[in-house]
């Protein structure tokens, strides 16, 4: 067993050691509007459920060079954003939004998506989702970095609408099977579902 002491590397070989330590992660696609009306989106692995009650999500936006990302600074003007499952028949569509473009320009169009009108937030989402979430902003919490400088803004949000695929909703339940959610590795890794196995909860 070899033990590696944070301190002593330095933040590369810390956020390789991370994103090759927990695995598979699921990947949020993010779709947020600027100040002047341009829907941006892109893809975050840095995601999972803070709470069911009520509904709260979390994402951790890594900055960089300690500048706040579009997605951060959106959702924080905003107050919103909507958040999409990614699946396998979007996943390359959703990895072209990753991107680096101005914050004027749109990564929804540049992928081809189809932006799709929300019921509760003003933020549209995208059509090729089999699962897309409204959300609204609860707390954004810069986190990290050196010298006062943020690392990430930690955004915590509430899902205010659920919207779901006819075809993997039933009776309360999605099916996995038919959702083919897509989850990040390390490097230019996914991984699909691959085999389901049950444990039963001790009593």
């Amino acid at each position: 067993m070899i033990a590696i002491d944070p301190e002593s590397r330095n933040e590369r070989e810390i956020y390789k050691l991370l994103i090759g330590s927990v695995i598979p992660r699921p990947i949020a696609f993010v779709t947020t509007m600027t100040r002047d009306g341009v829907l941006n989106a892109a893809p975050f692995s840095f995601f999972n459920i803070v709470s069911s009650q009520p509904p709260m999500l979390s994402i951790a936006v890594q900055r960089s060079k300690g500048a706040m990302k579009d997605t951060a600074r959106n959702a924080i003007d905003r107050g919103e954003l909507v958040l999409h499952i990614v699946d396998e028949t979007n996943v390359e569509a959703v990895n072209q939004t990753a991107a680096s473009l101005p914050p004027d320009e749109s990564e929804v169009a540049l992928a081809g998506l189809t932006p799709v009108d929300s019921d509760i937030v003003s933020v549209p989402g995208v059509k090729e989702a089999k699962i897309r979430m409204e959300c609204s902003l609860e707390q954004a919490i810069p986190l990290g970095g050196l010298a006062g400088t943020p690392a990430c803004d930690l955004l915590i949000v509430r899902v205010v609408r659920f919207h779901l695929s006819d075809n993997i909703y039933n009776n309360g339940y999605i099916n996995p099977i038919g959702l083919r959610p897509v989850s990040r590795m390390a490097g230019n890794d996914y991984s699909t579902l691959g085999e389901l196995f049950s444990i039963e909860r001790p009593q």
